[in-house]
């Protein structure tokens, strides 16, 4: 109990083992005991002929040297100059050819060390490879009765390894096998039961040797079969296992085969069940007919009985074979090498099984663990070696061997105490790249010893622990299992042991999922067009995609037909073989996505074949056929035609037409034809090529079934009637002499049929009827074999005569000006003498109610009025004026005699429209216009009447005016227009029945300016369209300001420029709406032609002046100064500044300072003048008028207006429009006025002080 309690202990204290990195960085300088990497086989079985070669190979720090023992002592491999030590290595190869290679077997193993420890490898048995020869003998014959078993023994020599054994004949022909012949597995040849044929005497057992590769055989064996005495037959009996019951014993892995070989008559069928179990399916196979049963990798499972049994019509019989399985040494977990770091515990583990169970031993470095020297920190538990406290230099080498009775396992693991610090084997700064949604892993591989701590940082301040997201794995691996665009970012892996820390970065980076978007469709494709498969995909721009397309998983064919685009394939011209599965596949670096369609071709169906009559009867025949391949679209029905040879050889003719699920019909036929049938079938595609025709199958003649269609009696002359009839087709005719028997009579008299047979014709000609009286007709046909049917009868008439009356009491009743109603009385109906047609009027316009039009100017019309009429309309008439009418009767003859003329008058009516309307003398406020009269006037005109109204830019509308004027009157001027304005004029005539159609035009004013002048053609009106006036350019930093002056109402106006001296097109930009627009771009030191132009409603265009616009080569950088903000400040502060100074000047002046002029004044006071009082409001300092009106009592000018070129610093007189003066030494003598205005500023100072704003005048 005490000991399991230490064990456990121990064990808490345990670290993980692992194997030393083999980067060879970390590997430099670091100690490791050998470690065995390649070794022979145990069982090595060689060939004389070739060199002996045992491996042995291993790695360790310092590199391990070799020494080998060979049957358990010790071999000085340089004591024979036969064998070689490999350099590096202790693989030795042995040269025995020409000696004696049996010298050389035995058992071999190799030991690895250096001063960490001793490896070693399995015991290796050397053998050499034997072919014996066959031993001499004497084989008798074999002699069988017929119907007996037999039994071949073959016998081989033993042979290392054993010998591959088959049977042939002395022309080297293998023997056939098959149910009845069989060859065992140790090469007997078995004989269920013995044919005649079986005799023959060169039946030889061949034994071939692998290793040797040299072929054996042995003498061969002569059987002879008798049919003196035959044996009958007999039930089933066992040949092999020849025991009642048999036992196999298998090794667990390897192959098992069980046999079961019978004997009977007939031969017996072999079968194969497990007792009490199922045979395993996915590891079975029978072979050799059913009598061999193989189970392959053998389990414990597989253990048990199985029943073999024989069986044919005479019964069955059985055989048990009890397997057992049994186990060699197997690892369940071999010993792993630890490195563990001073004062730190392991354990060793060796966990194996076996059937019987193994025996573990173990051994430190080769030496059995008991012999071993003595050592506290090591306890040995069964498979279990427990090393605790471990110290430098206490590395080693232990060996686990597990054994039975089937052999045995061993294995090496060292042990080895390192003191290092962490060491990071994953390259830096990785990056890693994953889809979003998948496990994203980043490596952290590190060395160190006691094993490092791994810690993981994102970013590097975020630390990262095992969550939901992420798993950190034992190896230091993090692991995100669902990566998304957020986890992007830069990854600090951090390795720590007691001894030092390492870190090390890596990027992740989270690409989007490439998808498929658009999938392919499937598609059904008709031979010989185009398929397109479409395919758009959707993928992370920083990946590179491929796209590859496939066919039924394998690539596309190497055919020009098929063109693969980005995102679609095209395959043209269709073909059967074309069809299949249809992959996209869009893949990057990091994934795939794929979608799949399906493509059908279709085609035409094959045509039918075999075609056969059957059920043949006089009318009837049945047609069955074998329907063609229908090239993946349903047949959905067959076509039926016949050719008949006899009337219309090689006219094939549509019969009928049968459902598409049917292959046989029952034809209805006719008598006395030649018939051939053939077959086309009908798909979704269309018809297939016909099949061959039929067979020819022959109807026997008969009387007709019909008679002609379509009997008609017409006459062609007055006194005839032609008889005339669709007669039948060879087809029809049922028979040979076929012809016509017609029959007549007047239908209106009570008198017997006339008759006459007609051969070859369709007609007969009956002359010397009446004029266009009624017949009944019939028309009956008939052969040498007899009448066809009663035919019915058709109603004919004989011909017709031009009629011979005409109408009567003929009345004209006018409804108005275009229109009038024409009444007659009816022709008697024998004097039409044929069909009634109808009535003719002819009418013509005589001449008008004004006068001026010659009778017969205008030809004359007719209108037809159809069937028995008495009444019309005769549209479309010329008012106010005369016409003349007349009405015949018609037939199918012709016109019969025209009636007495009818004279009559249309009243007054609307005018048409003026026959022109022109503006004329365009002013800059008036507008001529001219016109002519109406082509029709349709009555007496009474005037005109005038319309007009302007239109703006916007084609909107103004105020109509409305003027009228008499019939004589053809011009007008208007007065009192809008300058450069556009007007629509409208103008239309009258008579007293009101005004007729309008006709218009439109015209503008003459602009107030002299830019544009219109050239106006005497008597014609100026063009409606856009009109500009001046166009200018002026150039800005940001490009070229083009205004213009645009006098149009049309809305569609552009600026085009081009380069000067360029044939390249005009550039345009649109400017509806603006009169200046703002061109940018224009390359610096360019010369430029610009324009501006307009679209009316017609399409056409209208340009105004090519403006010349040069670009500056360095554009034009000056500022203008009067918009600086700077300039502006200035200029207000000493606009304040001056304002001050004026204040201060008038507060000194009312203090007392006098101008020169107030002196004079005071010095010649004048009577009249009014002193000033102090309660009226007034005073006398100064005003600032900035409007510069004349101070009260001031002069001004003769003619009214105030001078401006004048100093602001002049005398201005007191007076209010007075006539002043000056005396002759220049002062000014003013004239008061004894009138004063309430608002009005007086004073008595004589000259006017500068305003702020004449200040700035001035500065500026």
């Amino acid at each position: 109990m005490d000991y399991r309690v230490v064990l456990l202990i121990l064990l808490s204290h345990v670290t993980s083992a692992f194997e030393v990195p083999l980067d060879p960085k970390v590997l430099e300088g670091l100690p490791q005991p050998p470690t065995i990497t390649l070794q022979s086989p145990k069982d090595y079985i060689f060939d004389p002929r070739e060199h002996i070669i045992i491996h042995c190979e291993a790695k360790g720090n310092p590199q391990p040297s070799f020494r080998w023992a060979r049957n358990g002592t010790d071999f000085d491999v340089k004591s024979d100059s036969k064998i070689v030590m490999n350099p590096g290595s202790g693989t030795l190869d042995i040269d025995i050819i020409g000696g004696k290679a049996e010298a050389y077997e035995g058992t071999y193993q190799c030991t690895a060390e250096n001063e960490h420890g001793k490896a070693l490898t399995n015991k290796i048995v050397i053998r050499q490879s034997r072919s014996p020869l066959w031993p001499k003998e004497r084989n008798e014959a074999m002699v069988r009765q017929k119907g007996a078993p037999l039994v071949l023994r073959c016998q081989p020599p033993a042979g290392l390894p054993p010998p591959v054994i088959f049977w042939m004949d002395n022309n080297f022909q293998r023997l056939q096998l098959d149910e009845r012949v069989s060859q065992a597995l140790n090469g007997d040849l078995y004989f269920s039961n013995v044919l005649p044929e079986d005799a023959r005497d060169d039946y030889i057992c061949y034994a071939r040797f692998p290793h040797t590769q040299t072929i054996q055989q042995k003498q061969p064996i002569s059987v002879v079969v008798l049919d003196n005495n035959p044996q009958g037959e007999r039930r089933p009996r066992i040949l092999l296992p020849s025991e009642p019951t048999s036992t196999k014993m298998v090794l667990k892995g390897v192959l098992l085969q069980l046999e079961c070989i019978a004997e009977g008559l007939p031969t017996p069928d072999v079968s194969w069940q497990k007792v009490g179990g199922e045979l395993p399916n996915n590891r079975m196979a029978l072979h050799n007919f059913g009598k061999i049963l193989q189970i392959s990798d053998v389990s414990e499972s597989d253990a048990g009985d199985y029943r073999c049994t024989a069986k044919n019509k005479l019964g069955l019989v059985h055989h048990v074979i009890k397997v057992a399985v049994k186990a060699a040494p197997f690892w369940i977990s071999a010993p792993k090498n630890l490195i563990l770091a001073p004062n730190e515990t392991g354990i060793l583990t060796c966990r194996v099984n076996g059937s019987p169970k193994p025996k573990i031993s173990w051994f430190v470095n080769g030496v059995p663990i008991e012999n071993a020297a003595a050592d506290r920190s090591r306890k040995v538990d069964e498979d279990t070696v427990i090393i605790s406290n471990v110290q430098i230099g206490s590395s080693a080498v232990y060996q686990c061997n597990a054994s039975n009775e089937f052999g045995y396992v061993m294995a090496n693991a060292f042990v080895s105490v390192l003191a290092e610090p962490p060491k990071m084997l994953t390259p830096p700064n990785q990056v890693y790249q994953v889809i979003t949604n998948r496990p994203a892993f980043l490596d952290c591989s590190s060395f160190g010893s006691p094993i490092p701590t791994i810690s993981w940082f994102k970013d590097g301040r975020i630390s990262i622990e095992n969550g939901d997201q992420y798993v950190i794995h034992e190896n230091g691996t993090l692991e995100i299992m669902v990566a998304q665009v957020l986890n992007t970012g830069k990854y600090t892996c951090v390795a720590t042991n007691n001894l030092g820390m390492r870190e090390n970065s890596v990027n992740l980076e989270v690409k989007e999922p490439t998808r498929i978007l658009e999938q392919p469709k499937y598609k059904v494709v008709q031979r010989g067009m185009s398929a397109r498969f479409d395919c758009k995909v959707k993928h992370d721009k920083s990946l590179i995609p491929i796209m590859t397309w496939l066919k039924d998983r394998g690539e596309l064919p190497d055919d020009e037909r098929f063109e693969v685009d980005s995102d679609s394939l095209t395959i043209k011209n269709v073909v059967e073989g074309d069809e299949g599965t249809y992959t996209c596949m869009m893949k990057t670096s990091l994934d795939q996505d794929s979608a799949s369609a399906v493509l059908t071709v279709v085609g035409k169906p094959d045509p039918p074949t075999d075609l056969e009559l059957t059920d043949q009867a006089e009318r009837s025949v049945q047609l069955t056929w074998t329907p063609g391949d229908e090239n993946n679209s349903p047949i959905l029905s067959f076509l039926v035609q016949y050719e008949d040879s006899l009337h219309h050889k090689g006219l094939w003719v549509n019969l009928t037409e049968v459902d598409g699920s049917k292959t046989t019909t029952q034809l209805e036929l006719s008598p006395y034809v030649y018939y051939s049938f053939r077959v086309l079938a009908r798909n979704n595609v269309g018809y297939s090529e016909p099949s061959n025709p039929s067979s020819q199958y022959r109807t026997n003649p008969a009387a007709p079934d019909e008679n002609p269609s379509n009997v008609q009696g017409v006459g062609t002359k007055p006194d005839n009637m032609v008889i005339s009839w669709m007669p039948l087709t060879g087809y029809q005719a049922n028979g040979p002499g076929l012809k016509y028997k017609v029959h007549w009579k007047r239908r209106d008299m009570d008198e017997s049929w006339s008759s006459q047979n007609v051969v070859d014709k369709s007609q007969l000609v009956v002359d010397g009827t009446p004029t266009y009286v009624p017949y009944e007709i019939k028309v009956q046909a008939l052969n040498d074999y007899g009448n066809g049917p009663d035919p019915e009868i058709a109603i004919g008439y004989s011909g017709e005569d031009v009629p011979l009356s005409a109408p009567e009491k003929v009345q004209v009743r006018v409804q108005d000006g275009t229109l009038a109603e024409v009444h007659w009385k009816p022709v008697n109906a024998s004097s039409v003498r044929g069909q009634l047609q109808g009535y003719k009027v002819t009418y013509q316009k005589l001449r008008g109610l004004l006068g001026g039009e010659e009778e017969g100017q205008q030809r004359e019309k007719v209108i037809v009025f159809s069937g028995d009429q008495s009444h019309g309309q005769i549209p479309d008439l010329q008012p106010f004026s005369i016409y003349r009418l007349s009405i015949k009767v018609l037939n199918n003859k012709g016109e019969g005699p025209s009636s007495s003329n009818q004279t009559f008058e249309t009243p007054e009516g609307v005018p048409g429209p003026p026959s022109f309307l022109n503006v004329i003398s365009p002013g800059l406020d008036s507008l001529s216009l001219e016109w002519g009269p109406p082509v029709n006037n349709n009555g007496r005109l009474t005037g005109y009447t005038l319309r007009y109204q302007p239109v703006n830019q916007s084609a909107e509308q103004g105020f109509v005016h409305e003027l009228n004027f008499f019939a004589n009157e053809t011009a007008t001027t208007l007065d009192h227009l809008n300058t450069s304005m556009l007007y629509k004029f409208y103008l239309s005539a009258r008579t007293i029945k009101g005004s007729g159609p309008t006709i218009t035009e439109e015209a503008f004013t003459a602009m107030d300016t002299a830019r544009i002048q219109p050239n106006i053609e005497t008597g014609k009106a100026p063009t409606v369209g856009p009109a500009f006036g001046a166009v200018n350019a002026s150039l800005a930093e940001e490009g070229v300001m083009i205004s213009w002056e645009y006098f149009g109402h049309h809305k569609n106006v552009a600026v085009q420029y081009t380069l000067e001296n360029s044939k390249e097109d005009w550039t345009k930009e649109w400017v509806n709406g603006t009169h200046s627009h703002m061109i940018k771009g224009l390359k610096p030191g360019m010369s430029y032609k610009v324009r501006v132009v307009a679209t009316d409603e017609a399409e056409r265009m209208h340009s105004s002046k090519e403006v010349p616009v040069t670009v500056p080569a360095v554009p034009n950088r000056q500022v203008d100064i009067a918009t600086q903000g700077w300039f502006i400040g200035l200029m207000c502060a000493i606009a304040l500044l001056i304002l001050v100074l004026l204040i201060v000047c008038f507060i000194k002046r009312n203090k007392g300072g006098k101008y020169p002029v107030k002196e004079k004044e005071d010095a010649h006071q004048d009577p009249e003048i009014q002193p000033m009082k102090e309660d009226d409001g007034t005073f006398g300092e100064y005003s600032d008028m900035e409007d510069h009106k004349p101070l009260k009592g001031s002069r001004t000018p003769s003619n009214g207006t105030v001078r401006r070129d004048e100093s602001d610093d002049s005398l201005v007189d007191y007076g209010e429009g007075g006539d002043g003066q000056f005396n002759e030494d220049g002062s000014f003598i003013g004239q008061y006025s004894g009138k004063k205005e309430k608002d009005t500023h007086e004073g008595n100072e004589s000259s006017e002080a500068p305003s702020p704003v004449n200040a700035m005048n001035s500065f500026v």
